[in-house]
């Protein structure tokens, strides 16, 4: 969440950031949460007052009775009994307040950077860089969907019997390619620098709100009721609480983490053909990478974690674009996201299949993740997470756009992974 300080130092510039997402009632809400915290301080200095009013009595009743002034300090210690009542009124008040001003801030987005334009939803943003050659497939192309059901490799049918629509079954071949991308994907990033972790797929609200999935994608999330646990929509969560709470040294920065986890999401609402077979899922398997940074490096940090999802789609040999998100289809907690799409050229469409974000403070912030910086005071790091890559949309490009009369090609990369260099 954003920085009470920075808010009242900055008011016109999260207003005009605000703007540049169409957050609704944004003047109102940040007017009401610079009124929450004069209160809170002021409560937070008559409470400092009136104790330290009482410390000073309380000093001078020692003396007095000393002293043998026994009338006079019997008159302070009622004086400091009241002191005492007054005190534990304004300690109520301040937790209301505080609560208050913390229930408000957990209501506004991050910031966007100055790089961010202004924009509605997704045909707002802005097309940053393509590359890769789209396949000529001819007219008999078939989406993934049929020829998951041609080479029997993906039983979307038998997942809805086990569990419901949108928990497909991999068979065969196919449960090989899966295990085959995760492994790449995971080898890919622990050769460049990230440390491989295993992580609970379950978290508790405090990650929840820590990341800020909570309280904003709380009817997204499945909530395991009896235990008040939450299935991880994405490996970010788990993987950056990690650090929630440290204090990390500086020459400790930065802390790159990597891991694969199944992602659980409800995605209430998602109906028609653009969800159709891997487009979209409840359950689906993804690697992820997370970096813990300084503030002076996280945008460099941000422009390499890019360079590194460039390379491992180059690898696959799938035409790809980055767009930069406009701020109306910037996620919450994000100052920066660029998205990675692949086209689909059965499907003739482009797929997201991987985001790259730069938080800044937002997540640090909640998660009280601080470092200490030259000078000795503690100040918060910079989070980043990406996407390396999300599987079900990254296979279902391999199987369209490798598709062939006879069979499908596996790409060279994963031919080793898999231990096949065709589905047929």
């Amino acid at each position: 969440m954003l920085q009470v300080q920075f808010i009242r130092e900055n008011r016109e510039t999260v207003l005009d950031g605000l703007a540049k997402r169409n957050f609704a009632n944004a003047e109102a809400l940040i007017d009401e949460v610079l009124k929450a915290d004069e209160a809170r301080r002021s409560t937070q200095v008559s409470l400092d007052n009136i104790l330290a009013e009482s410390n000073k009595l309380s000093k001078e009743i020692g003396g007095l009775f000393k002293s043998g002034e026994v009338q006079k300090a019997n008159l302070l210690k009622e004086k400091t009994g009241q002191l005492k009542e007054q005190s534990k009124v304004l300690g109520d008040t301040l937790n209301t307040v505080a609560n208050d001003l913390q229930n408000l801030l957990f209501q506004i987005p991050n910031v966007p950077h100055v790089s961010v334009v202004a924009g509605k939803n997704e045909e707002d943003n802005e097309e940053v860089f393509k590359e890769g050659t789209i396949p000529d497939l001819g007219e008999n192309a078939l989406p993934h969907w049929e020829l998951a059901k041609k080479y029997d490799i993906i039983d979307f049918d038998l997942g809805a019997k086990i569990t419901g629509a949108g928990f497909p079954v991999y068979k065969g071949k196919g449960a090989r390619l899966q295990r085959a991308l995760i492994n790449y994907f995971l080898d890919k990033n622990t050769k460049a620098g990230y440390k491989e972790v295993q992580v609970p797929h379950l978290v508790n609200e405090a990650s929840g709100f820590g990341t800020g999935q909570l309280p904003d994608k709380e009817g997204q999330m499945y909530h395991v009721t009896g235990d008040d646990l939450y299935l991880i929509p994405t490996a970010e969560v788990p993987m950056t609480n990690l650090f929630r709470g440290d204090l990390v040294k500086e020459n400790e920065l930065p802390i790159t983490v990597t891991g694969y986890t199944p992602c659980f999401r409800r995605e209430a609402g998602s109906y028609g053909a653009h969800v159709r077979g891997l487009n979209r899922l409840h359950q689906f398997d993804k690697v992820e990478i997370v970096r813990v940074e300084h503030p002076d490096n996280s945008y460099n940090a941000l422009n390499g974690m890019v360079d590194h999802i460039k390379d491992i789609l180059r690898e696959l040999k799938l035409p790809y674009r980055i767009l930069r998100l406009c701020g109306g289809d910037t996620g919450f907690t994000a100052a920066l996201t660029f998205d990675f799409e692949l086209f689909s050229t059965a499907q003739d469409r482009w797929l997201e299949i991987s985001s790259a974000s730069n938080f800044e403070t937002f997540q640090a912030n909640r998660l009280k993740l601080r470092f200490k910086n030259k000078e000795g005071k503690s100040q918060l790091v910079h989070t980043l997470n990406g996407s390396s890559l999300a599987l079900p949309r990254v296979l279902a490009g391999i199987l369209e756009n490798y598709q062939t009369t006879d069979g499908i090609k596996i790409p060279d990369v994963l031919v080793p992974y898999c231990g096949f260099d065709k589905i047929d």
